[in-house]
């Protein structure tokens, strides 16, 4: 138990008698969520946690075969549900986290209430019939600057994944997350995320679930929710006035107030 704990910096917050699992995303780290968990500590049990590589993991835990997709991911979710004894647990993921979410989900019904999924994608490739915002030559170039230097594209790149040049300030600390991360780690992060197609995984999914797709958002644009929509039993989409990719920091307030609607 306690190397899970280690392996994954798991945190426990909060005084209520329900658990929420905040899965952060690619490059990022359980501070992402610091805008808005004093507004949920109150009412729930907040379980926080960094993947392997990023902020305060146990980068001695990391495996590049488990790693490798995102099935690797979804289990260290369920290893830490299991290690905390939870049964039912809410759950709240960013990006790439609300596909590892589902899939934990499918893995083992009933573990979860309801989810909640911030700028989710099944497949970031576009598709015959869908648009999934990345030809592939974007993505190979993308994944290229990563390998080559990662530092720079995470530099380069955090400000408009953010979307509010209004408020840089929000850039420079995605920038910071995205830094903190091995690079070698997010290498394969990368490609576990970016190259997969789990829409399969969509029609399988029983547990009530809320998608909050901003209105401008350049990892995961409005088609890919509104598949995700159509193809997840249970669903409601909710367009957010927010833009970007990361909600629950540059509109903390607004991001709240849906989830506590749904939940």
């Amino acid at each position: 138990m306690n190397s899970i704990f280690k392996r994954n910096n798991v945190r426990v917050l909060g005084t209520g008698s329900r658990y929420i699992v905040f899965a952060h995303g690619f490059g990022c780290d359980q501070n992402v969520w610091s805008a808005i968990q004093n507004d949920f500590v109150d009412d729930y049990k907040l379980v926080l946690f960094d993947y392997v590589g990023s902020g305060k993991s146990d980068l001695s835990a990391y495996d590049p075969d488990r790693y490798s997709t995102l099935e690797g991911y979804a289990q260290d979710i369920l290893e830490i549900c299991g290690a905390l004894e939870i049964q039912q647990t809410y759950f709240v993921g960013h990006s790439v986290s609300s596909m590892i979410g589902i899939i934990a989900a499918n893995r083992r019904p009933g573990l979860f209430q309801k989810m909640v999924f911030l700028g989710p994608s099944p497949r970031y490739l576009n598709d015959v019939g869908y648009i999934g915002g990345f030809e592939k030559e974007d993505l190979n170039g993308l994944l290229d600057m990563i390998d080559s230097n990662y530092l720079g594209w995470s530099r380069a790149m955090a400000p408009l994944i953010m979307g509010n040049p209004q408020s840089p300030e929000l850039g420079s600390q995605l920038s910071d997350n995205f830094c903190a991360t091995d690079p070698e780690v997010a290498k394969n992060f990368a490609r576990a995320t970016f190259l997969s197609d789990y829409r399969a995984e969509l029609e399988h999914l029983k547990v009530e679930s809320l998608i909050l797709q901003c209105s401008e958002d350049i990892i995961a644009p409005l088609s890919v929710g509104q598949y995700m929509h159509d193809n997840i039993e249970r669903n409601k989409l909710i367009i957010l006035k927010a833009t970007g990719h990361c909600s629950h920091m540059s509109a903390p307030r607004e991001t709240v107030r849906e989830i506590k609607a749904f939940l």
